[in-house]
């Protein structure tokens, strides 16, 4: 049994039982075992003076880390993938990877808080300029373009805000103009949006999310295409930013069952969204399936489906009293930042507070909700009985 690359012919479910593992070279044992280490041992001088080992040291990897390597750019048709201890940390190491001082940066008003704050404040440290432009701009966003202009950034769908953006229009005037892409694409993962298909040249994806898929574990990869990954992996191996073993082990693991967990969130989620559409406390469902959410035609275009996370709006009669009475006595929903695994959970959000180019007014009080693996009808009975808190004290 030699699956460990797998078959392009086979289904993403079952490809995703077969990657990354090869028994043959694990005593017969189906998974890939933990390797922790630092150092590697040579059999010769002439192979430790020409650092002739698949691994010269630690922070070069392991067969655990690539493994998951190997796996992650087999599902997402890439030239290579290079792993970090957080989605931030691969956010940073794509951005490493395309600018240098002295560059100009365009990066989506719907950014994720976190690379806004690394943008506004490593980079800027470092002499590179960030614009942030409309996330449904489109190919108009050529005439943000300035001579210096390195790398475009894109998220599509936005966090929190649920833009999705016209990713091969944008693509398309990077490529005119020389410029690097990079998307962060986790909320849709390769499962759903095959970034480097559409010709983005490195793709961000936070593990941490739907891969670990049980909050256990913090995990980054970046993807790149064949053109980008030379500059990738050098700006990798310049850091040593490398995950820990156990964490890529849990993500291994993750793996097999990431597409049914994927379709699973996406059946809970657009059954929710749908229910909460008919309810008198929500003005607004953005949702990417949705018609209603901004640059769904681009979703209907460019996607094969949708994952567990989506945002609400409330009707704009209800208080900041009365939503901490439905938050703070929710029996099933917690209150938490992140998402992916298997617990529902619900923050409150307002994009108005950091955004710069594009004017956030929804309307009323905003939610995102990510849709775990309890049962839809006790979620339901959750919320409901959430919303009536809500509208006793407001």
């Amino acid at each position: 049994m030699k699956n460990k690359h797998g078959d392009p012919k086979h289904q993403i479910s079952t490809q995703l039982t077969q990657l990354g593992r090869d028994p043959e070279e694990q005593c017969g044992f189906v998974n890939t075992p933990v390797y922790r280490g630092s150092t590697v041992i040579y059999k010769s001088l002439q192979d430790i003076e020409a650092r002739k080992a698949r691994f010269h040291y630690g922070t070069s990897g392991t067969p655990t880390i690539a493994n998951l390597e190997d796996a992650w750019s087999q599902i997402s048709n890439a030239a290579g993938t290079v792993m970090s201890p957080s989605g931030l940390g691969a956010v940073a190491l794509a951005i490493f990877t395309t600018v240098k001082a002295g560059d100009h940066l365009l990066m989506p008003d719907c950014v994720y808080r976190p690379s806004r704050n690394f943008c506004n404040g490593m980079l800027k440290k470092f002499g590179v300029e960030t614009t942030y432009y409309d996330p449904l701009i489109g190919k108009d966003i050529e005439k943000l373009i300035k001579p210096n202009t390195s790398t475009i950034f894109l998220e599509s769908p936005g966090s929190q805000s649920f833009e999705v953006q016209d990713v091969p229009g944008i693509v398309s005037v990077a490529k005119k103009h020389g410029i690097k892409t990079i998307i962060d694409n986790t909320w849709a993962t390769p499962i759903f949006f095959k970034a480097h298909d559409h010709g983005v040249d490195l793709s961000v994806e936070a593990g941490t999310k739907y891969l670990g898929g049980h909050s256990d574990l913090l995990l980054g990869m970046v993807s790149a295409n064949e053109e980008t990954w030379p500059a990738l992996r050098a700006t990798y191996d310049s850091m040593a930013m490398l995950p820990g073993a156990e964490d890529c082990f849990l993500a291994l693991r993750g793996l097999r069952t990431l597409h049914l967990r994927l379709k699973e969130a996406e059946r809970r989620a657009l059954e929710i969204a749908n229910w909460l559409k008919s309810r008198p406390e929500v003005s607004k469902v953005l949702h990417p399936a949705f018609p209603e959410c901004p640059g769904h035609e681009f979703w209907k275009r460019d996607f094969t489906g949708s994952s567990g996370l989506f945002s609400i709006v409330l009707k704009d009669e209800f208080t900041k009293k009365g939503l901490a009475s439905m938050l703070d006595n929710m029996s099933i929903f917690g209150m938490g930042f992140s998402w992916g695994g298997f617990e529902s959970l619900v923050i409150p959000f307002n994009c108005a507070e950091y955004r710069t180019v594009t004017n956030w007014n929804p309307g009323g009080l905003t939610l995102r909700l990510q849709i775990g693996l309890e049962d839809v009808e006790d979620l339901k009975q959750d919320l409901a009985e959430g919303f009536k808190r809500l509208k006793q004290d407001s």
